[in-house]
């Protein structure tokens, strides 16, 4: 064998991890669907001018979802992906932490909501990277409702 065979032989081997195309199939509707409710979210936000808009909710879910779909999809036992969850879960609230700011004129809080909704869509992009695509759905429809209805209410009550 050539040593330029070896090396195709080598990187071939490298990129083997998905083995048939509905394992890509299943990889691709879950990172797809991590990003469009990640995207849902995201543009909800974009939307009311917040500075964690579109594109940081989007990578957040996908970023979640990659943290579970890879050891799923490496076979994991349940036990050890609760770890990996606790890992994510901390993780992103150090990121929504950086969403947090304190006023220092009317000592007024801001961005609390939006803090909270990159944690909504880690989880999102967690439930989708599991193959719970319904649970993300309709996580994704509660904190829609929760953005925009419940704000409303807010500001007349």
């Amino acid at each position: 064998m050539s040593a330029l065979a070896e090396i195709w032989q080598t990187v071939a081997s490298e990129f083997s991890d998905i083995a048939d195309i509905k394992e890509a199939t299943i990889i691709v509707l879950r990172l797809g669907l991590a990003v469009a409710l990640g995207a849902a979210i995201g543009y909800e936000r974009e939307r009311r001018g917040k500075d964690a808009g579109l594109r940081t909710h989007m990578l957040v879910s996908l970023g979640a979802a990659i943290f579970v779909l890879v050891p799923v999809a490496s076979g994991m036992q349940v036990a050890d992906m609760s770890r990996v969850m606790q890992g994510v879960i901390a993780g992103v609230g150090f990121l929504g932490a950086g969403a947090i700011l304190k006023q220092e004129k009317d000592q007024a809080v801001r961005g609390l909501t939006t803090a909270a909704s990159i944690w909504v869509a880690a989880a999102i992009g967690m439930a989708a990277g599991y193959g719970r695509e319904a649970t993300a759905v309709a996580s994704t429809l509660v904190a829609l409702f929760v953005l925009a209805v419940v704000s409303r209410v807010e500001r007349k009550g």
